[in-house]
C-alpha cells in the first residue's frame, strides 16, 4: 500500500537490522514496550503518539531522536531542499556572530528593522524555507547593531532552524539571541531568547529542558511587572510543564501548568493574536499546550475533549494552528474508529501551514497509518491527495 519508506517506523527497522538483526523482543525489551508494538509501529500501522517513547528508542538503538524522525537529512522534498542551500551561510554567520566578529552595516536602521519584521511575518506563516533564505544576511546586519536587534533576528533563526530540522544549529542561534540580550540587560528579550533555548535543546535532554526554563523563571521573575516578561515567562511555564511530562515529574508538570493557567486566566488572549514576539501567550496557547500535554501522557479522550475548548483561530501563528489540528487529528487516529474525522483534522492542518505539515515526521506517520488502515476499504481521495501532496507514494 505504502511504497515510501521513509517512516519513523521504517527508520527503527533500519536501525535494528544495523544493530547486528536486534530481534523486535530485544528492542521491545529495550525500549520498554510490547514486541506486538514494535511490530505495528515498524509495518506503519500504529504511531508513535509521546516523545518519551521515541526517546526510549533511540536509546535502546544507540542513535539520535533526530535519526528516527529524519530530521535535517532527508531529500526529495523541495521546500526542504531549498532550505537547505540556505543552512550552512546561516550556520556561518552564526560562527562569524560569536566568534565575536562584526562587518560595518550596509542598512539603514528603518530598512533593517524593515527587514527583521518581513521575517517575522514569515515565520508568523511558517514559511520557512523563504525565511531561511534572508537570514544569514539578516543575521551578519542585525549583529553590526547587536542588543534586541540582533536578539530578535537570532530568536527568529533559531525557531527557522529548528522547524526545518537542524535543531543544533537552532541551538546555536538561541544562544547568540541569549548573549546578545544579556549584554544589554532587556529582560523582556532575554526571557524570550531563554525560551528559544528551551525549545531549541533535542528531546533527549527534556530533563535539562525542565531545568533551564526553572532557572529562568526563578532570574526573571523580579521583572514580572513588565507585561511583555509575564508572557515569555508563562511560555518557559509552558515548556517546562511539558518537558517535565516528558522526562516524567508529573507532579512538577502540573505545578508548571497551573501557574501558566493563573498567569493566563490574568492576561487574557493578546488582543493582536500575538502579543509580544507572536508568543500568543494566553488562555488559547495554554489550551494548546495542554492538548499536547495529554497526547504525551497518552490520553487520548482527553485531547478530543480539550480541543472542543480551544479556538487556535484566534492566535496569528499558524503553526499554532497545525499544533491544533495535528494534535487533534493524532488523538482521533487513535481509536482506530474515527479515521475520517482524522482525516478532516489533518486536511485541517496542512491548510493552517502547508510547509511545516509537509515537513512533520509525525505527520507523516499518521498519514501513513491511515493509508495502511483504509488498505482493505477504497482508499479516501482526500486521503491519496494529501498523500501526494506530502510525496507519499500509494499503490495503485
Amino acid at each position: 500500500m505504502v511504497k515510501s519508506a521513509d517512516t519513523v517506523g521504517a527508520r527503527i527497522r533500519y536501525w535494528r537490522m544495523r544493530r547486528g538483526g536486534m530481534s523486535q523482543a530485544v528492542l521491545a525489551g529495550l525500549a520498554g514496550v510490547s514486541q506486538s508494538y514494535v511490530s505495528q509501529i515498524e509495518s506503519g500501522r500504529k504511531t508513535i503518539d509521546r516523545r518519551s517513547t521515541l526517546v526510549a528508542f533511540a536509546a535502546a538503538l544507540q542513535v539520535t531522536v533526530a535519526d528516527l524522525l529524519g530530521q535535517g537529512t532527508e531529500t526529495g522534498d523541495p521546500a526542504r531542499e531549498r532550505a537547505a542551500e540556505c543552512v550552512p551561510a546561516i550556520w556561518s554567520a552564526l560562527i562569524e556572530i560569536e566568534d565575536g566578529e562584526r562587518r560595518p552595516s550596509t542598512r539603514a536602521g528603518e530598512q533593517l528593522a524593515g527587514d527583521i519584521g518581513r521575517s517575522d511575518r514569515l515565520r508568523m506563516s511558517c514559511n520557512y524555507p523563504a525565511m531561511a533564505r534572508i537570514l544569514p544576511n539578516l543575521l551578519v546586519e542585525a549583529a553590526a547593531v547587536g542588543g534586541p536587534t540582533l536578539a530578535q533576528a537570532a530568536y527568529q533563526a533559531s525557531t527557522c532552524l529548528r522547524h526545518l530540522g537542524y535543531r543544533h544549529l537552532a541551538l546555536n542561534a538561541a544562544r547568540v539571541a541569549v548573549s546578545a540580550a544579556e549584554s544589554v540587560e532587556d529582560p523582556a528579550w532575554m526571557a524570550a531568547a531563554r525560551f528559544a533555548y528551551v525549545q531549541s535543546l533535542p528531546i533527549e535532554s527534556a530533563a535539562l529542558a525542565a531545568r533551564a526554563a526553572d532557572r529562568s523563571l526563578g532570574e526573571l521573575q523580579a521583572d514580572a511587572g513588565d507585561v511583555r516578561v509575564r508572557q515569555m515567562l508563562g511560555q518557559l511555564h509552558l515548556s517546562a510543564a511539558l518537558t517535565s511530562t516528558v522526562d516524567g515529574r508529573l507532579d512538577v508538570a502540573r505545578d508548571h501548568l497551573a501557574e501558566a493557567n493563573r498567569e493566563a486566566t490574568s492576561l487574557g488572549d493578546p488582543a493582536d493574536g500575538g502579543g509580544f514576539n507572536g508568543c500568543g501567550f494566553g488562555p488559547t496557547n495554554v489550551g494548546l499546550w495542554q492538548m499536547s500535554i495529554a497526547a504525551e501522557q497518552g490520553e487520548m479522550g482527553r485531547v478530543i475533549e480539550l480541543s472542543r475548548t480551544v479556538r487556535p483561530q484566534v492566535l496569528a501563528a499558524t503553526i499554532r494552528q497545525l499544533s491544533y489540528w495535528l494534535d487533534l487529528g493524532r488523538a482521533l487516529a487513535d481509536t482506530g474508529r474515527r479515521d475520517a474525522e482524522a482525516l478532516g483534522a489533518f486536511v485541517q492542518a496542512e491548510r493552517a501551514a502547508p510547509i511545516p505539515f509537509a515537513l512533520s515526521p509525525l505527520a507523516r506517520d499518521a498519514v501513513v497509518s491511515l493509508a495502511q488502515r483504509a488498505r482493505r476499504r477504497a482508499l479516501p481521495d482526500d486521503l491519496r491527495l494529501l498523500a501526494g501532496r506530502m510525496g507519499i507514494r500509494l499503490a495503485t
